[in-house]
């Protein structure tokens, strides 16, 4: 069987994550401890914020940063409707160059949802 489409990205992810920060400079590494830093409980939830993270990610058209974002919304709990909801705004913003990227994160949503039952 084929490996699962977020099992995959999570051990690249991790697997490159390693070798970056064996490189990495201090400016570097303050980066990466700012961008798990801003994504903690605030003024905003963490779901919130996730969400904003999905979208900005989405409209740049970074696939991984939307895998990325999918599994955390998924973590945090979103629901479908919120999902795709939020997906429908990047859509409007982003504008057709999107739908192959709504594809892709959709089809990561529908994984963990499967996963799920």
């Amino acid at each position: 069987m084929p490996e699962k489409i977020v099992d995959q990205f999570q051990k690249e992810r991790a697997r490159l994550n390693d070798i970056v920060q064996q490189y990495n400079g201090l400016e570097g590494k303050r980066f990466y401890s700012l961008d798990g830093q801003v994504y903690r409980d605030g003024a905003l939830p963490k779901k919130t914020k996730e969400l904003l993270g999905l979208v900005a990610s989405f409209v740049l058209r970074c696939d991984d940063c939307i895998k990325y974002h999918t599994i955390r919304c998924h973590e945090e709990g979103v629901t479908n409707e919120e999902y795709m909801e939020t997906l429908t705004i990047g859509l409007v913003v982003g504008g057709s160059i999107t739908i192959p990227h709504q594809r892709r994160a959709v089809e990561a949503w529908d994984e963990l949802q499967r996963a799920k039952s």
